[in-house]
C-alpha cells in the first residue's frame, strides 16, 4: 500500500469536532508522524487531492500545511508541493477536551489550558451542548486513543447518573474532570473542581453585612439548568443559618418582584430578564432589589454601576488542569472562587 493510500485511509475529519478542520488535518498528520506512518522527506498528498478526498476547501488544506510548515514539521518545493521536513514527534501529547458548551468562560479555560500545556501538545475540542446522548456518541466514536481525556460533565437530561458507564473504559490515569466532581465513579482520577455548595454559602456569608437590608433571598434555578444542585444545598444552608426567607425561582419572567428581595442568577439570559423587569417596575437595583450574578464578565463591572458576582477563576482552572496532566498527578483540587461586591447589593 502506498503512503498516499495510508494517508487517506488513516486520517479522519470529524464533523462533530469543534476543532477547526485545518487543525484536525494538521493534528492527524502529526499523529501519523508519531506512529511512523509518515517519515522525514515523505511527500504529502497535493492540496487538490486532499480537497477532493475529504471534501474540504483548498484554503483549509493550504492553511493546515502552512500551520505545519510554520511549526517546522513540513517544507515545500516550489511548484512541487509539500513534504515532511521533520519526523521525530514521538513525545507529542494528544488530548481530547469535552466541553458542555461554548461561552466566554469556556474560552478562558481553553486558552489557559492550551497555553500552559505548551507547543508539544495537540488538542481536539468537542462540544456536546449539555446533551448526554451526544457526549456518549463522541466518546464511543472517537478515532484514536488519546493520551489524556479532559471532560466538563454537565448535563440537562439526567445523564450525570449514567456518565460512569461511559467513562469506565478510560484509564483513570488518563482522565481529568473539570469543574465538578463525579461521585458516580471512583476517586482515582484527577480533577480541578468547584465546591458549589461551599462556594455559594461562603460568598453569601461574606456579603452578609450588605444583605441585612433585605428580607428575602431568591435563587433563579431553571428546571432545565445544567448547574449542579449542590448550589441549592449551599443556598438553603445559608438562608436557614441566617434566618432569611428564601425561595427557588424556576422562571424569573413569571416571578412577582417586590422591594426587599435579593435575586441570585446563574444564567446570563436570566440576568437580562431580571434587570428588565426591575427597571420596568420602577425599582432601583442595589436599593430596592439586590442582584448577585454567577460568573464574572467585563461588562458586569459597568451594568447599572456594577453587578455583584460570585465567580470561579476560570484562567486558574485551565492552568491547574494542565499542571496536573504535566505532573501525572491524580490529585483533586478545588479551584479558587471570589465574591466581587458592587453597587447591585
Amino acid at each position: 500500500m502506498t503512503k498516499s493510500h495510508l494517508f487517506f485511509e488513516q486520517i479522519q475529519i470529524d464533523e462533530l469536532s469543534s476543532t477547526p478542520k485545518y487543525l484536525q488535518l494538521a493534528n492527524a498528520i502529526i499523529d501519523l508522524l508519531k506512529k511512523g506512518v509518515l517519515v522525514k522527506d515523505d511527500l504529502l498528498p497535493s492540496i487538490n487531492e486532499v480537497n477532493y478526498m475529504f471534501e474540504i476547501s483548498r484554503d483549509t488544506v493550504e492553511k493546515s500545511y502552512r500551520y505545519l510548515k510554520k511549526n517546522g514539521l513540513v517544507g515545500s518545493f516550489p511548484g512541487k508541493g509539500y513534504y515532511i521536513a521533520s519526523g521525530d514527534l514521538r513525545d507529542k501529547r494528544h488530548i481530547i477536551l469535552l466541553f458542555n458548551k461554548l461561552s466566554g468562560h469556556k474560552k478562558i479555560i481553553y486558552d489557559a489550558f492550551v497555553k500552559a500545556m505548551g507547543p508539544d501538545t495537540l488538542v481536539d475540542l468537542y462540544v456536546y451542548n449539555n446533551d448526554f446522548i451526544l457526549f456518549k456518541r463522541i466518546l464511543q466514536n472517537r478515532k484514536r486513543d488519546y493520551d489524556n481525556y479532559v471532560i466538563i460533565p454537565h448535563f440537562v437530561d439526567g445523564g450525570g447518573d449514567k456518565v460512569g458507564e461511559i467513562l469506565r473504559d478510560i484509564p483513570k490515569a488518563k482522565l481529568l474532570i473539570l469543574d465538578k466532581l463525579l461521585p458516580v465513579i471512583s476517586d482515582e482520577y484527577a480533577a480541578v473542581y468547584e465546591d458549589f455548595s461551599k462556594d455559594i454559602y461562603t460568598a453569601l456569608e461574606e456579603a452578609l453585612p450588605l444583605l441585612g437590608k433585605y428580607h428575602t433571598l431568591k435563587l433563579i434555578f431553571p428546571d432545565k439548568s445544567y448547574y449542579p444542585k449542590d448550589i441549592i444545598k449551599g443556598f438553603y444552608r445559608f438562608c436557614q443559618q441566617y434566618a432569611f426567607e428564601h425561595w427557588l425561582v424556576a422562571d424569573v419572567t413569571e416571578e412577582e418582584i417586590q422591594q426587599g428581595e435579593v435575586y441570585i442568577n446563574l444564567m446570563e439570559d436570566d440576568l437580562i430578564a431580571l434587570l428588565d423587569r426591575v427597571i420596568d417596575l420602577g425599582l432601583e437595583v442595589g436599593k430596592d432589589v439586590g442582584v448577585i450574578s454567577y460568573n464574572e464578565t467585563p461588562m458586569k463591572k459597568y451594568i447599572l454601576n456594577g453587578i455583584t458576582t460570585i465567580s470561579t477563576d476560570f484562567e486558574q482552572l485551565g492552568k491547574m488542569a494542565a499542571e496536573l496532566i504535566l505532573t501525572n498527578s491524580t490529585q483533586q483540587v478545588a479551584v479558587p472562587f471570589s465574591l466581587k461586591v458592587r453597587a447591585s447589593i
